[in-house]
């Protein structure tokens, strides 16, 4: 029973939908690019993205380029170029994160109804949390972004809130039919209790919002060693939303509280060499957490008329993912209730 599949009858129609990169093939990625004066060689790899459409893609001098075409309907463009200005005020201040490309004063471009930006490929690995010195580099290039970022605030792109993050995802969760009859019951009641936690933590301790990365986990650092760029990387800032600093640390910070309690330190030593830290936001940790569990089961839910989730997330539907949500949303209830990471 736990493996089997249930289908929603709110996808009845999903065939008269086309998918959203239905027309985006290989030729068109091509093509797009070529439009915008620059010349592409044919060499072309998909790169590992469900939200956009993201390709490395060869040009005749034989460098290459990142391609992103955005999905269509998830940011308007004055979002986009929202999130495109930040980037490039962190890098004209040698803020090492990677803007989109300017061509002909543009950086967002338009193709056969597909939104793209293209961005110089920028290579690297994985940072070594294991080591206190590159979490504490870490810490002070997050400092940086976080000081440029409480500047000026984003007037068009939304906060990272419990409204956005928990409230309506839950909602549209539950009245999409997605869960089975037999756990929809138990996933509102522990769903709710859940997010009252969150909004008791929130009404508890202070946060101030801020322009964020919104999405700072070990994927999205490439670390370099070269001679002339060693360090870390900051990239995709697609999910950049206003929101508490705490955000751009909690997914860094590994498992288990000796862990995070070490990692913690050794970020914000280097993060409060350029910009203060309110320890009364660690209280958010926990919440942030939670809310991103519950949004990241609707984000699956939106996206499943894209042939590409179906594929990712064959589990998704089953009675054994909603299973697991349950449990782990009872083991985030115990964690909100714990004690705060102190540092």
């Amino acid at each position: 029973m736990s493996g089997q599949s249930i289908t929603p009858a709110y996808h009845a129609d999903m065939s008269l939908h086309p998918p959203p990169y239905a027309g985006l093939t290989p030729d068109t990625v091509l093509n797009a690019i070529d439009s915008t004066g620059l010349a592409t060689d044919g060499r072309q790899l998909a790169l590992n993205s469900y939200e956009n459409r993201v390709s490395q893609v060869g040009l005749e001098d034989g460098t290459f380029v990142v391609v992103k075409f955005y999905r269509p309907g998830r940011w308007s463009e004055v979002q986009i170029l929202e999130e495109h200005a930040f980037i490039a005020e962190l890098a004209e201040r040698e803020i090492p994160a990677v803007p989109a490309l300017s061509i002909a004063g543009q950086t967002l471009h338009s193709f056969e109804g597909f939104r793209f930006a293209i961005f110089p490929r920028a290579g690297g690995r994985a940072p070594n949390m294991d080591d206190p010195s590159v979490r504490q580099w870490l810490g002070r290039f997050l400092g940086r972004i976080h000081a440029l970022g409480r500047v000026t605030a984003y007037t068009d792109r939304p906060a990272l809130d419990i409204a956005t993050f928990g409230v309506e995802p839950r909602r549209y969760l539950l009245e999409g039919d997605w869960l089975p009859p037999e756990l929809k019951g138990v996933y509102d009641g522990v769903s709710q209790q859940a997010l009252d936690l969150v909004a008791a933590q929130y009404d508890r301790g202070a946060h101030h919002s801020l322009r964020l990365h919104g999405d700072c986990h070990e994927g999205n650092v490439l670390w370099t060693d070269s001679v002339n760029n060693v360090g870390p990387h900051f990239v995709d800032f697609d999910d950049s939303r206003m929101g508490p600093a705490v955000q751009d640390f909690w997914m860094l910070l590994g498992a288990g509280r000796d862990e995070q309690t070490e990692r913690l330190a050794d970020l914000l030593e280097g993060y409060e060499d350029f910009a203060e830290f309110d320890r009364r936001e660690l209280a958010l940790i926990e919440p942030l957490r939670t809310l991103r569990l519950l949004h990241y089961s609707a984000w699956i839910a939106r996206r499943w008329d894209d042939p590409a989730f179906p594929a990712a997330f064959p589990w998704f539907n089953t009675q054994r993912y909603w299973e697991d949500r349950i449990l782990e949303l009872r083991e985030q209830i115990a964690a909100m209730q714990d004690e705060v990471l102190v540092v």
